[in-house]
């Protein structure tokens, strides 16, 4: 995501849901050709969507709510759940003999920044799909109580990624937020409050993607620019282009960790010369062994997002307290608080000097908010992920994200990423998770209720991973 406009601008409305079938009808039939020759999503392969199936027929009869928790590896994710939905359980049902309420279809939670930065027609239309918005950075009340309402009262489930973001990596999942468990537990409490006797689930939803051929030259055609974008000398005794053999890997991997580690190196004397920020520079490494016996690249990654966080949070007066996602959301409030203000549509209206203050006020933030938007592109990278599995999979993950930081230095929008080739997506729905068994945990201890919850998610969604192909 990028920075909205370094202006000063009216204040951030909700939006909300209203959603309208004709729109879903037509979303609903151009999502096939959109997906397969747009997104290069060729095949999407569903796994139990028989648990899907039946969970939408307890709901449809009255017996269940239920929160369809989504990984979010992806910006394609909501393709894929399009998919899901209106084709792959339809479809199963029909096999099952099961007649489902038409149409098949989800409310959904959405980030309120998106239609900042992909533009008004985006939240136009996740307004008529049925979504509802809702602000990260803070305790968006009126965003919880559009999404509480939806999930207790709402004519179809709820969506919602518990991972916040999408982290860009297929085969990890990221620290949930406790927000969808609370959630949960709110919508039990809610029909409890009503007197109604429906079971409330989560029903935990796997997503991951595979290249239907390993892109290995296109990787190494992003390795070559990269490098040169970097001023990295390229090697000379390079592979052939798009050579799949061991040794190739391996010198391929090599080549990521020195761009890796150039471009580290770059940014951290960015920081070192700009903001006199005490970094552990590190020297680059001539070693050909693709197991380094430390994870220093990802140390030293972890120092340079922490001083990062640090220069924005020094510039907004904020404590550096929490997880770097936590801190990556409070520095985004800080940041449109700046920007999207009361007073730019107050009576009487800012003087021309009081409103070219304001744009310098709001051009300070945006620059300062960039400082979060290069850590949010690595918030994600462990520094050891593709020495672990050297898949095509997980070099397209890294690569691409490299280009994303270098898109942002350079002052671009990394967003639509460059499609490097056909991909098939998996999405695997897994056993519900009862919420209504817990409710007595809830009220006994409701910090602590919340946060089993929130474990046992994580744990369902990282064992949901599938294996990779071998190289």
């Amino acid at each position: 995501m990028v920075n909205p406009s370094p202006r000063a601008q009216p204040p951030l409305s909700f939006i909300p849901p209203a959603l309208d079938t004709r729109v879903l009808a037509l979303v609903r039939l151009g999502l096939p050709y959109w997906m397969r020759w747009r997104e290069q999503i060729q095949r999407v392969e569903v796994i139990n969507a028989e648990g899907l199936v039946q969970l939408f027929k307890a709901f449809d009869a009255g017996e269940t709510r239920f929160l369809l928790a989504f990984r979010h590896p992806s910006p394609l994710d909501s393709f894929c759940l399009g998919h899901l939905l209106w084709h792959a359980v339809p479809q199963r049902a029909r096999e099952l003999g099961i007649d489902l309420k038409r149409p098949v279809h989800a409310h959904f939670i959405y980030d309120r920044g998106i239609p900042i930065w992909a533009g008004d027609w985006v939240g136009w239309l996740y307004r008529k799909l049925g979504g509802t918005p809702i602000q990260r950075g803070k305790v968006d009340r009126q965003g919880l109580r559009s999404a509480r309402q939806l999930l207790a009262n709402g004519r179809f489930p709820l969506a919602a990624a518990p991972e916040g973001g999408n982290n860009g990596h297929t085969e990890i999942v990221s620290p949930l937020e406790p927000g969808v468990s609370q959630m949960a537990f709110w919508c039990v409490e809610d029909l409890h409050n009503q007197g109604r006797a429906e079971q409330v689930a989560i029903a935990p939803l796997g997503i991951s993607y595979r290249y239907i051929t390993p892109p290995w030259r296109e990787l190494d055609r992003w390795l070559d620019r990269l490098e040169q974008e970097t001023s990295l000398a390229p090697r000379q005794d390079l592979y052939p282009p798009g050579d799949t053999s061991k040794t190739a890997v391996e010198q391929r991997y090599r080549r990521l960790y020195n761009l890796g580690e150039r471009l580290l190196t770059l940014i951290e004397n960015y920081y070192s010369r700009v903001y006199r920020v005490a970094l552990p520079l590190g020297e680059p490494s001539d070693r050909p062994d693709t197991s380094p016996p430390t994870n220093a690249l990802g140390d030293r990654l972890e120092a340079l997002m922490n001083a990062a966080l640090e220069v924005a949070e020094t510039y907004f007066q904020l404590l550096p307290k929490g997880s770097t996602i936590d801190r990556c959301r409070r520095i985004e409030q800080a940041g449109w608080e700046h920007i999207f203000r009361q007073d730019v549509v107050s009576d009487p209206p800012l003087s021309a000097v009081e409103l070219g203050l304001a744009d310098r006020e709001a051009e300070e933030a945006s620059l300062r908010m960039w400082h979060m938007r290069l850590v949010e592109s690595f918030v994600a990278v462990t520094g050891c992920y593709v020495r672990q599995r050297p898949s095509a999979e997980r070099f397209a993950e890294t690569v691409m994200i490299l280009r994303d930081t270098v898109c942002l230095i350079q002052g671009k929008n990394p967003f639509p990423r460059p499609k490097l080739g056909p991909q098939r997506a998996v999405l695997t729905v897994g056993e519900p998770i009862s919420v209504s068994d817990r409710w007595p945990d809830y009220k006994a201890n409701r910090k602590q209720a919340v946060a089993q919850l929130t474990t046992d998610l994580q744990s369902t969604l990282e064992a949901m991973i599938p294996p990779p192909p071998s190289v």
